[in-house]
């Protein structure tokens, strides 16, 4: 089977690397980046480290509104996919990228699949959340990484080809902390001791485009009795320095570039604290064991919360503070909810009988 996998950003870099494993096992896979994330630090260093496939094609997107980049990785996926003619064509997570490929694959009558099914946050004014919702609802094969995901599609009338297997994410993180260990330096780089520091991300838009929300988070970190290590977003830089807030936050905070897989997962599993905005990273801390506090006011990945390893502050600096001294989940509390390692496996194996 010849089979269109699409790509754009750093986590679906992360997905692919396990997917892709599987998948070349059996059938034909052709490798579509869209250039969504085009900086060194956030492409080329993740498929050199996770040894991803080169890509066959590369679009060159870049930067823009939701709109522009939708619809111009809409206009150029469609170009590859007449020329290539796949039987499937796979989907991951919720960017523009993922939106782009599920639709121009569905208008060229091509089936869809969708790896990381059926999250929500429940808040439409994510563009991520409609970026899922459309796309769950124009793909023909919904892989759910939890329960909670499956049950979000059947609210939403989705039955039909939905199965529950468990975190492509979960599946490299696993592997890949191994590796980390024994290659990585990050900790001596940087010159850190394990669970003497808390670890830091920062990219959302309603955070970085958020004068207000973004100061509320620098005068938190600049309180913080703690060694905050903070690898910076290119595009979270900008609008600190934009701002204003850049030297105040490099006075109290380590700030870092933009770091490869393995070097960041060594920063999370050795983390006293994980404080973030990211989807992906409130579950990577939860299956490290490592307690989080979101600024964010929802989350896509509630199981984190529903467990007491992950709590919700929003951009409130005093409730970032409060939670920072205060937030203590228990092991008693802690669940496997993303699956054991072999949702690749899983996924490829339902690919096969299609």
């Amino acid at each position: 089977m010849k089979i269109a996998s699409i790509v754009g950003v750093r986590p679906q870099f992360v997905k692919a690397s396990v997917v892709s494993k599987e998948l070349r096992k059996k059938h034909d896979e052709i490798l579509i980046h869209t250039g969504q994330h085009y900086d060194y630090h956030m492409n080329n260093v993740f498929f050199s480290e996770l040894n991803i496939p080169e890509p066959d094609y590369f679009l060159g997107i870049g930067s823009g509104s939701h709109g522009f980049q939708t619809g111009e990785m809409l206009k150029k996926i469609e170009e590859v996919l007449i020329k290539e003619e796949p039987d499937l064509v796979l989907t991951y997570g919720d960017t523009n990228s993922t939106l782009a490929g599920a639709l121009a694959a569905s208008k060229l009558h091509v089936k869809t699949a969708h790896v990381e099914s059926g999250l929500r946050s429940f808040d439409k004014s994510m563009p991520e959340e409609i970026n899922r919702i459309l796309t769950d609802h124009c793909s023909d094969l919904l892989f759910c990484p939890t329960k909670n995901a499956v049950s979000n599609l059947k609210n939403e009338g989705i039955t039909d080809n939905v199965h529950l297997t468990g975190d492509v994410m979960a599946d490299s993180l696993l592997y890949n902390k191994k590796i980390a260990e024994n290659k990585s330096n990050i900790l001596n780089d940087l010159g850190l001791q394990s669970k003497s520091y808390f670890l830091t991300t920062i990219h959302r838009a309603s955070n970085t485009d958020n004068k207000e929300n973004l100061k509320n988070i620098v005068d938190a970190f600049s309180e913080l009795k703690e060694t905050v290590v903070f690898p910076v977003h290119p595009r979270t830089e900008k609008f600190l320095k934009e701002y204003g807030m850049y030297d105040k936050l490099k006075s109290s905070v380590e700030l870092v570039k933009p770091l490869g897989f393995l070097d960041f997962i060594k920063l999370m599993n050795h983390a006293k604290m994980i404080l973030t905005d990211s989807g992906g990273i409130q579950k990577e801390a939860y299956i490290l064991k490592i307690p989080c506090i979101t600024l964010r006011e929802n989350t896509e990945w509630g199981e984190t919360v529903e467990d007491g390893w992950n709590v919700l502050v929003g951009a409130n600096k005093d409730k970032i503070l409060e939670m920072v001294n205060g937030f203590h989940p228990s092991l008693k509390t802690h669940e496997d909810r993303f699956g054991n390692g072999n949702a690749s496996e899983k996924i490829v194996s339902i690919i096969d009988t299609q």
